[in-house]
């Protein structure tokens, strides 16, 4: 594994550190969000385009002939650098409050540890911390909710695809249970089956053959299903159906991975689960209802 790709020496200490250190992780997120800011840009500059998205006031860029404060009527897509910026922040803040919440324990035996540490994050808490975020900053733009989420939450299913190479680099723990080379099948390569994270940021000593490489067969979902939707987005659905969809994808895809993943479990009704699982369902079935009450919305025309 690799979860260090690069050190730079600096001529002299700053804050008790002699060099800069790029991560695996950090290098893929980065990647991601960019990733999911073009992608998305793309998507809604087509919307602007097909008249399916209006405009949305923004600053002008400061010119000659441009007085400061001039407000101009632009495509939504000039949102998106905004967006990410959102989406950073409230992901980094969700995550790690997902994960505090997740081992109280931890935290309270070492609170500072826990939260000024660089690992430790959740991707349900940064997803649902961002989306609220995002959110409440469409709807203050008065752009069209439903026809945004259509536009980016594909493309963030991609970003959290790529995001999981990145933890397969730096070995952070996101894999899955103990593997066994016996029982592979013959068509899969042995790197695909069993992996034993040598060099991981977490100094760990795997078991026997070594654990399954879950953040690859993530990628490969999330890759996979985003194929999908975006070969469908613009095959007519209502507005919120794809948004719809892709909740549903999410939830299916982290409901599979969790059945051989490592995770901490509690008990919720009796039921042995993790908070992954649990948030899974509640995906899969808001998912669901999205698209019933979309489908069923009918156009001013239909109206008429």
């Amino acid at each position: 594994m690799h979860p260090r790709l690069l050190e730079i020496p600096l001529p002299f200490e700053i804050m008790g550190a002699e060099s800069i250190t790029l991560y695996s992780f950090g290098a893929m997120m980065a990647i991601a969000f960019l990733t999911a800011a073009w992608l998305s840009r793309l998507e809604l500059d087509r919307m602007h385009k097909a008249g399916l998205l209006g405009t949305v006031k923004v600053k002008a860029k400061p010119g000659p002939n441009v007085r400061p404060g001039t407000m101009i009527a632009a495509s939504p897509a000039y949102l998106i650098g905004t967006v990410v910026m959102i989406a950073v922040i409230g992901g980094i803040a969700g995550a790690k409050l997902f994960h505090v919440l997740e081992n109280l324990d931890e935290f309270f035996a070492d609170p500072a540890a826990m939260i000024f540490s660089t690992g430790g994050l959740t991707f349900y808490g940064g997803l649902i911390v961002a989306a609220i975020s995002i959110i409440w900053y469409v709807r203050q733009k008065k752009v069209d909710l439903s026809l945004f989420a259509d536009a980016m939450l594909p493309t963030v299913l991609l970003a959290y695809g790529i995001g999981r190479i990145g933890c397969h680099l730096a070995g952070d723990g996101d894999w899955g249970i103990q593997s066994y080379l016996a029982d592979k099948p013959a068509i899969v390569p042995e790197w695909l089956w069993a992996e034993s994270y040598p060099n991981n940021i977490l100094n760990e000593v795997l078991p026997g053959d070594g654990v399954y490489p879950t953040s690859l067969y993530e990628f490969g979902m999330a890759a996979l299903l985003f194929a999908g939707l975006w070969l469908l987005r613009q095959r007519g659905f209502r507005k919120g159906v794809l948004a719809s969809v892709t909740v549903v994808c999410f939830g299916v895809e982290r409901l599979l991975i969790e059945q051989i993943r490592v995770n901490n479990q509690g008990e919720f009704l009796g039921i042995t689960v993790t908070q992954a699982e649990l948030i899974s369902v509640a995906m899969i079935l808001v998912g669901l209802i999205g698209v019933g009450l979309f489908m069923r919305r009918r156009t001013h025309a239909e109206k008429g």
